[in-house]
């Protein structure tokens, strides 16, 4: 949550003032979902009905054909342009779940975050950019779908899932699986519920203190034309 402290004791002018200048640094973030389905956008219904739970729940959501991937990805920077922060939430079926990792990467270029990213049963998909907080994704090995890898800078969390011992769940009806529903559903709530709000620019950070200097330094090392590794 965003604080505003009156620093001028009483002033109720001053306090005015800084939440003025406070606004524009700190908003209240929301959860987007974008949901991508498959090839043809008929066999990923599944994903139409987790968006309709999501809203129900006062979560935005959009379920869009995965040729939308492109539209969808350009959305998001047009709206952190303008200023509006969201926790971000990219889900995708099949060939929806390979454009979701593209939009992931898309926005990498851009420095703008993705908080979630899940993927069910994708193939031949791309590693999961380093711009993405947590990463999951169902798959059946053996059958459909492929784990994920991460691509180099990764620092997030990555879960692989694999349902090859459910003989029930297979590509065309992993999306409308209702235990795989609900854990997705469980993890959104649980991201919007601990949302709180989000900087629209970087926090400027402090300097380190510079430690004082010795009192006798040692003699500079002579230069050696060797380089030095980092």
């Amino acid at each position: 949550m965003c604080r505003v402290r009156d620093l001028i004791g009483g002033g109720a002018k001053w306090t005015l003032v800084a939440l003025a200048l406070s606004f524009g640094a700190c908003v209240q973030a929301e959860t987007q979902v974008y949901l991508l389905r498959g090839w043809f956008g008929v066999f990923s219904t599944g994903l139409d009905t987790m968006a309709e739970e999501l809203r129900a729940k006062g979560i935005k959501a959009e379920a869009v054909g995965h040729l939308a991937w492109r539209s969808t990805a350009s959305k998001v920077v047009r709206e952190r342009e303008a200023g509006k922060t969201v926790r971000l939430v990219l889900i995708g079926h099949s060939q929806g779940g390979n454009n979701a990792i593209d939009i992931a990467r898309e926005l990498e270029g851009r420095k703008i975050p993705v908080d979630l990213l899940i993927t069910l049963a994708p193939w031949l998909q791309d590693p999961v950019p380093s711009n993405v907080v947590r990463a999951l994704n169902y798959y059946q090995s053996g059958g459909w779908g492929s784990p994920l890898t991460a691509a180099p800078g990764f620092k997030g969390e990555l879960s692989n899932i694999d349902l090859a011992n459910d003989p029930n769940t297979f590509h065309a009806n992993i999306d409308k699986n209702a235990r795989i529903q609900a854990e997705i559903v469980r993890a959104i709530a649980a991201l919007n519920a601990a949302g709180g709000a989000r900087p629209v620019r970087p926090e400027v950070q402090a300097a380190p203190p510079v430690a004082p200097a010795p009192a006798n330094p040692p003699a500079a090392p002579a230069e050696t034309g060797v380089p030095v590794s980092r």
